[in-house]
């Protein structure tokens, strides 16, 4: 086999290459610096959190019913309306309270028409009794037939006032304002006097029932402030306050109920729904605390990314603790005001130099 021997053209090329290639390999490694956003990382006293499953329950619910008898004539509201206080919801027939009212009507004129007649009368009979005309019986069975008209006046006045409640009454009217969950009566139907014709209740100020583990028992009061989110609505979340906490346990869950009030302001929460309440139990103490979007997790293990002075990245390993809204507790070795990465974190490794910028999140 014929030896190659290099040319001294050839070695001199060769070594003019190895520098271009050198330069080619550190610029690769430095590239261009990747673009992040990072957060300071804050200090806030949190409290152990217990989350405990509970159900949406209306306290305003209302069998309305009507109060006067008759057959059913119109039905104002349906299944599912949005009705306000005094809103009709059922109309009795009311015609036999108006021919009532007709008959009462003439028996009070005529009333008062005899009553003015004794009125007359007394007047004469006094003036004829200081004659000595008339005797005392006679004035005295004047006076006695003026105060009968008088009682009988009063007495129809009294009926035509009722009558005329009744005629009010006619219409069943809302108790509160709120939404018609049943319809319990039909066009036509005949009803009893406090027969139940529809069922309302208000969507508007709910309470959530729960059952408090007595551990935890003299760690709330009424007032304090909760956490709540529901099963059926992602990403909402909503502040109620303990509105009452009845002292007495369940002998056999060894529980406390427990009554967390909600506004319902955006109608997004319906009576019966599953909800989660998060309590804050025990002693606040200090916490560093993140935003959830800085935390990245392999496997068992949890660990943000932080920014050094010199814009480069360093990994620091944490374990997690209390959520609180978008942001959570850890501990590990991180200090308040770290730059942690929450946009971009995924794209960069220790070591490397970053691009940064401050991001804002709404604080806890």
């Amino acid at each position: 086999m014929k030896r190659m021997i290099p040319t001294i053209a050839s070695l001199v090329f060769s070594a003019a290459m190895v520098p271009v290639l050198a330069v080619s390999a550190a610029q690769a490694d430095d590239g261009p610096l990747s673009r992040v956003q990072y957060t300071l990382a804050r200090e806030h006293s949190v409290q152990k959190q217990i989350d405990l499953p509970g159900t949406v329950e209306a306290p305003s619910s209302s069998q309305v019913a009507s109060e006067v008898e008759g057959i059913v004539a119109k039905l104002h509201a349906r299944e599912g309306s949005r009705v306000k206080k005094g809103d009709p919801l059922v109309s009795v027939k009311s015609d036999h309270l108006d021919l009532q009212l007709q008959a009462a009507t003439a028996q009070h004129r005529e009333a008062e028409a005899r009553f003015a007649l004794a009125e007359h009368n007394l007047e004469r009979s006094s003036g004829l009794y200081d004659k000595e005309i008339l005797s005392r019986q006679q004035l005295d069975d004047a006076r006695f037939e003026l105060e009968a008209w008088r009682g009988r006046v009063d007495q129809l006045e009294a009926e035509m006032k009722r009558i005329q409640l009744d005629i009010e009454r006619s219409i069943v009217r809302a108790p509160f304002s709120g939404v018609v969950a049943a319809e319990l009566t039909e066009v036509g139907q005949w009803v009893g006097k406090g027969a139940t014709v529809m069922e309302l209740f208000s969507p508007y100020n709910l309470e959530i029932r729960i059952e408090l583990p007595e551990r935890y028992f003299a760690d709330f009061k009424t007032g304090a402030d909760v956490r709540v989110t529901f099963e059926a609505i992602p990403g909402y979340e909503t502040i109620g306050k303990v509105a009452s906490i009845v002292p007495r346990a369940n002998v056999q869950a060894r529980t406390f109920p427990m009554r967390i009030k909600v506004r319902n302001d955006e109608n997004r929460i319906g009576a019966g729904m599953l909800a989660k309440v998060a309590l804050g139990a025990g002693t606040a103490r200090k916490a560093t605390l993140v935003p959830k979007d800085a935390l990245i997790t392999r496997g068992s293990k949890k660990f943000v990314y932080v920014i050094d002075s010199g814009g480069t990245v360093e990994m620091v390993p944490v374990t997690t603790g209390i959520g609180v809204g978008s942001w959570v507790a850890v501990e590990g070795g991180l200090t308040p005001s770290a730059k942690v990465i929450t946009r971009g974190n995924e794209r960069v490794r220790p070591g490397q130099r970053v691009l940064a910028e401050p991001m804002e999140y709404g604080g806890p």
